[in-house]
This record gives C-alpha cells, sequence and structure tokens, in this order.
C-alpha cells in the first residue's frame, strides 16, 4: 500500500511537471508567435516593402509602357496602397517629410508650415504611389521616370528603420499622438481622395486601414497594458468598422456626416482624455499647435493658428485683457489710424457685412480714387491661418494690422505718427499708460501695443460656432437633409474638401501646421478673356509653383461674404462653383501650366449645387451684432477733431 501511494505520488508529481512543461512551451510559443507593438511596427513596414518590390519588379520587366501593362502595373500599385494605408497609423506622423517620398500629392511643393516664421520656405521634391499613378494617366510614360518614382519611396522605407524612430515608437505614449492625427486625417482627408487617384479605392483602403488599426489597438494594449484603451473607445472603433463595411462602395454615396458625427469625433474625444488620463505629452513637431485639452475636432480651441495677444501674452487677468479689447473695438473704427482721418478698419472690414466689403470687388485706395488690387478679406477667424494675407505676406496679425495702417496705399500713415495721432486722445493715453505696465520688457507706448489691442477686438470674434459645428457636436441638434447631402457631396464628387479642410474648411489641414496655396486659374472678368494678373504667392517666394497661388481661404459665413476670389471677380457662389466644376481656368480654355485645381469637369448637377449652397449656408455663425462707439475720443490735433465713427470712405 505504501509503495502504491508513493508510486500514485510520484505519477502525480510527473504529470504535473508535464503539465507544466506543456504549459510552458504553449506559452513560449504564444509568445514567440505573437506580435509585440514594436514587432508588428516591422512586420507591416516589410510588408509593405515587399510590396514596392514586386511593384518595381513589375514595371521593370516591361520592356514600353503600354496600355496593357499599365492596367498590370495600377493593380499593382493598388496592392502597394493597401499595403502602405496598414501602416500609415506611424508613417504620417513620426516622419512627414519622407511620407512625401512615398505617398505625395504633388511632384513639388513649396512648404508653408508654422515654423517659416523662423526659416524660408523650401523646395520639396514627392515621389511614391499617389504620383506614379497619375503618371500612369500621362501621355509618353518614360518607364525610367515610373520606376524612380516607386524606387524613391522604397529608399524612404528606410528612413523609417532608423533607430530614431523605431526607439522613439517602443515607448508607449507616441501611440497615442499617432492615434490622434490618424483622427484628425479620418474627418478631413482619407475619405476624401486627397490622394487616392481612384476614387473607386478610397473606401476599400480605408476600411484595410480601419481593420489595420484594430490591429495595432489590440497588439499596443497586450504589449503595455497600463496604457489600455477604453473599452467604450474599443466597442466604438469596431462599430465604426461595421459602419464602413455596410456603406455604399463609392465616396459619392458614403454618409461622410454619419461617420465623422457618430464615431470619428467620438473617438477623437476619447483619445484626446486618455492623452490627459495617461499625463503625456508629445515631442513632435506634428503636435506643435494642437491643444490636448479640446474633445471635439470642432471645438474653436483645436489648435492655434495666431496669437491674437501680441505684446499682451503675458497677461492673464480677464479684467485687463477685457479693457484691451474694449480700447481695441474703439480703435478699430476710429479714423485717427489714418494720415487723412478719414479711414478706419471698418471702412473696408465693415461689422454689418461680416467684416468684408460685399458692396465692391475691391476697395477704394487711400486716394479715394484708385481701387485695391485685392477682395477685402473677411477678418472673422482670422487667427485661424499660420500665413496670413492672400499672398501669405505676414506670419502675425499684429504685423499684418500695422501693415495695412502704414501702407500708402491703405491708411497713408507711418508708426511714428500712428502714436502720436492716438495718444494725442486724453482717453487712449490713460488706457496704453495703464497697458504698458503690463509689458515691462516693452515700457515705452509703442505700434505695437496699438496693433495687439486691435487684433485683440476683433480675433474674439472667431470664437463663435454655426449650426454645422452644433450638429457635429451635440447629439440631440442636426441640420437638415439637404445640408448633410452638400456636406457629403463637399467631401466627395465636388472635391472640394481636398482643399478645404474641417474643422475651418481653409487650407490649413492635419496636424495643423501649415497653410496651403492653390493655383487655379483665376480670371480678371467673368467672360474668362485672360488670367487675373495678381501674381499671388510669386512675389513673395518666387517659383514657377507659386506662381498666381493664393491661400486657400476659409468657407465660414461663406454665404455672406461676396465677392469671392482674390479680385472679387465673382458675385455669387453659383458662379464659384460653376468655376470650380468646369475645371478653373484651364476648364475654361485660360492658359495655366501651373494650375493645381484638375481641370477636368466635375459633372455637378444643378440640385448637387443647390445643396453645396444650402451646406455653406449652415456654416454661418452666430456673431453678435457689433455695435460702433457714439462718439470717438477728442484729440489735440486739428485735422483729427471732427472724424466721424467709421470714417468717409
Amino acid at each position: 500500500m505504501a509503495m502504491l501511494n508513493f508510486l500514485k505520488n510520484k505519477f502525480v508529481k510527473i504529470a504535473l511537471l508535464v503539465c507544466c512543461i506543456i504549459q510552458f512551451a504553449l506559452y513560449s510559443f504564444r509568445i514567440d508567435n505573437q506580435n509585440t507593438y514594436p514587432q508588428l511596427y516591422h512586420q507591416k513596414l516589410h510588408n509593405f516593402q515587399l510590396s514596392l518590390s514586386k511593384l518595381n519588379t513589375v514595371i521593370g520587366n516591361e520592356k514600353v509602357i503600354k496600355t496593357q501593362s499599365i492596367f498590370y502595373i495600377k493593380k499593382q500599385i493598388a496592392v502597394s496602397r493597401i499595403a502602405m494605408k496598414k501602416i500609415d497609423f506611424w508613417l504620417r506622423y513620426v516622419e512627414p517629410l519622407a511620407y512625401k517620398k512615398i505617398n505625395a500629392p504633388l511632384p513639388i511643393e513649396w512648404e508653408t508650415e508654422v515654423f517659416e516664421k523662423y526659416e524660408k520656405p523650401y523646395k520639396r521634391i514627392g515621389a511614391g504611389l499617389t504620383l506614379a499613378e497619375l503618371y500612369l494617366d500621362e501621355n509618353n510614360i518614360n518607364k525610367d521616370s515610373l520606376l524612380q518614382l516607386v524606387q524613391d519611396a522604397n529608399i524612404a522605407c528606410n528612413t523609417f528603420l532608423a533607430d530614431s524612430i523605431t526607439k522613439f515608437l517602443e515607448k508607449p505614449a507616441p501611440f497615442f499622438f499617432c492615434n490622434r492625427l490618424f483622427l484628425l486625417n479620418l474627418a478631413t482627408i482619407y475619405t476624401t481622395g486627397f490622394e487616392c487617384p481612384n476614387s473607386e479605392n478610397a473606401l476599400s483602403e480605408l476600411l484595410a486601414m480601419l481593420e489595420s488599426v484594430k490591429e495595432i489597438n489590440n497588439t499596443f494594449e497586450d504589449t503595455y497594458p497600463n496604457y489600455f484603451l477604453q473599452p467604450t473607445y474599443k466597442k466604438l472603433f469596431d462599430e465604426m468598422i461595421d459602419f464602413v463595411k455596410y456603406q455604399p462602395k463609392t465616396t459619392s454615396e458614403f454618409n461622410h456626416f454619419l461617420f465623422i458625427k457618430k464615431y470619428v469625433n467620438p473617438l477623437f474625444g476619447m483619445n484626446q482624455q486618455m492623452i490627459r488620463a495617461y499625463n503625456i505629452f508629445p515631442k513632435s513637431y506634428n503636435d506643435y499647435t494642437l491643444n490636448a485639452n479640446v474633445n471635439s475636432i470642432f471645438d474653436k480651441q483645436l489648435y492655434k493658428g495666431q496669437n491674437s495677444k501680441g505684446i499682451f501674452t503675458a497677461i492673464e487677468d480677464e479684467a485687463i485683457l477685457t479693457e484691451i479689447k474694449a480700447i481695441g473695438k474703439q480703435l478699430f473704427y476710429d479714423p485717427i489710424l489714418s494720415a487723412n482721418g478719414q479711414r478706419s478698419c471698418a471702412s473696408c472690414h465693415n461689422p454689418n457685412q461680416f467684416f468684408t466689403d460685399t458692396t465692391v470687388n475691391t476697395n477704394l485706395q487711400f486716394d479715394g480714387i484708385k481701387s485695391l488690387q485685392r477682395n477685402t478679406p473677411s477678418l472673422i477667424n482670422v487667427q485661424y491661418n499660420h500665413l496670413l494675407m492672400l499672398d501669405g505676406k505676414h506670419f502675425y496679425l499684429q504685423h499684418q494690422a500695422k501693415d495695412v495702417i502704414t501702407s500708402p496705399t491703405e491708411m497713408g500713415t507711418n508708426e511714428n505718427e500712428l502714436v502720436e495721432n492716438v495718444l494725442s486722445c486724453k482717453e487712449y493715453k490713460e488706457a496704453f499708460k495703464k497697458f504698458v505696465k503690463f509689458t515691462p520688457n516693452y515700457p515705452t507706448i509703442s505700434v505695437d501695443h496699438i496693433a495687439a489691442a486691435i487684433t485683440m477686438y476683433y480675433a474674439d470674434l472667431g470664437n463663435y460656432t454655426a449650426p454645422f459645428d452644433d450638429a457635429i457636436n451635440l447629439p440631440n441638434k442636426t441640420i437638415s437633409q439637404q445640408s448633410i447631402e452638400g456636406f457629403n457631396l463637399f467631401m466627395s464628387k465636388a472635391q472640394c474638401a481636398t482643399c478645404h479642410f474641417a474643422p475651418q474648411f481653409n487650407g490649413v489641414k492635419p496636424p495643423y501646421i501649415g497653410s496651403e496655396f492653390e493655383v487655379l486659374g483665376t480670371p480678371a472678368d467673368i467672360h474668362f478673356k485672360t488670367l487675373s494678373n495678381d501674381v499671388g504667392r510669386y512675389a513673395i517666394n518666387p517659383a514657377y509653383e507659386t506662381m498666381k497661388a493664393f491661400r486657400t481661404g476659409n468657407l465660414r459665413n461663406i454665404v455672406h461674404t461676396k465677392p469671392y476670389m482674390h479680385n472679387g471677380v465673382f458675385k455669387t457662389l453659383e458662379q464659384v462653383i460653376d468655376f470650380y466644376d468646369t475645371g478653373g481656368g484651364i476648364g475654361n480654355g485660360l492658359q495655366v501650366e501651373n494650375q493645381t485645381l484638375s481641370s477636368d469637369s466635375l459633372h455637378l448637377s444643378t440640385s448637387e449645387k443647390k445643396s453645396l449652397i444650402v451646406f455653406m449656408q449652415s456654416l454661418s455663425e452666430n456673431i453678435p451684432t457689433q455695435i460702433p462707439p457714439t462718439t470717438l475720443p477728442i484729440s489735440k490735433i486739428e485735422k483729427y477733431k471732427n472724424r466721424k465713427v467709421s470714417g468717409v470712405y
């Protein structure tokens, strides 16, 4: 019996030992065969490189690029694009310059990032899959040129294997910032055809991307369990994938509005909450302007384009800031800013017309006879641009204000006279004597104090929302079905969203650090007899690509800010939409060698054009009525004693 018990115990011990060995082996096998988060990155990058090599081989095997070979090359490009989309989550964030060699939308770009405030713009040559596919649609395709576009993409992949990048991605924090940019791009470019030459493939690419990001999310959690994703986040993400699966397969039928409202925007808010909860901070310049404290893409504080406080930046006291804005408002209506005491800011930027002038193509010059070259832009939401003026001449709101005031064709004064004139009024002098105490490094009242007071006033006008914002942000709010149809067209068939990006619907796209310029081929008159002679961006940064390029404007309040284009050539939105629908300058018979707008017709129907306008009406913001001052401070200078509120002309 003792021997039997011994054998039994020994057998049990051996059995337990065998079970432990088997379990350990199974666990080891599972660990060895389960990607960690860093391993998944390398695997997806490797798969993309393999697809590029295959594409390179397919092209290389062709002696001459003919119709039949184009079909097979495009087929392999589609395969490579799917592989690229599966790793886009990381690539676009960690090294956006190298990414332009993999999937650039344009062959040449002149960067106009926020950092242009510190360095001159420089030429960047693009390459990769989008340009390769577009090149296949041209005549007389050169095989070597096509190969170069693909080879440049393959070479660029090596950048993403650098230790500086792989070590960076091994840390958990960057995941949430990659994810933030990914979600912003879901709302702006991934469904619009911005970088997908064949719009028929855009949604299949989107679905492949979403399923890949789901895998990335799960692997990240397994690797870094202390940085888990909210269960509600994962559930909503799964629901978003299902939503895309059961949507129509064309971007023009895809419900972009519901996609953003129900899925993308709430996911963005949850990711922002996780960034704050884990107390993590970005180290990439991609996050330079983004605000971690907002929970909606359509929050006006999402990103910072301009500092409206200027020289008063250090002031946090709301009471003092309110006083400065009040003086800024009074100065806005006061022609004491002009050399002849007859022009004020309100002369051109009429508060009753959304701070522009809807009555003329371009305003009068200072001489009261000739007209200015360009249409007056609205000042509402101006702070959401990194570069100012239609040619991007200015980096700061205060510089723009000073330039207009001292321009001989606009307000005709100079900086010394301006300060002297303003301080000739006791009310202004006492106010600025108080304000200057808050700028100890600038103890003397200067034009910078005056300009900052004015910009603080009108920058406040950009803090208001539109019905579209409320419909996206609030579950119990909506807009008309025609507005939604218009937005869906805006994001797809009409191609508006390839230049006007949410949330401002201007030329600032994620990660919101740069301002884009486009060449549209704007005519000098509505008969398209000749191009406008304004060289645009070229005057600031001379290059072939910048000739007649203009900063993409903000579409908020657009139904109230006619006339349109830089020269005010179009009086109605219908004319503007027709211009785009027919292919811009080239489509209307003008010669524009460097036009960035597609010259192909959009084939928009009359009802579709109407829906676009109805959507744009939903971007009209609830700006409070501005009541001008009833009187102006008395000046000691004779010519300013009888000046009128808002000026004469």
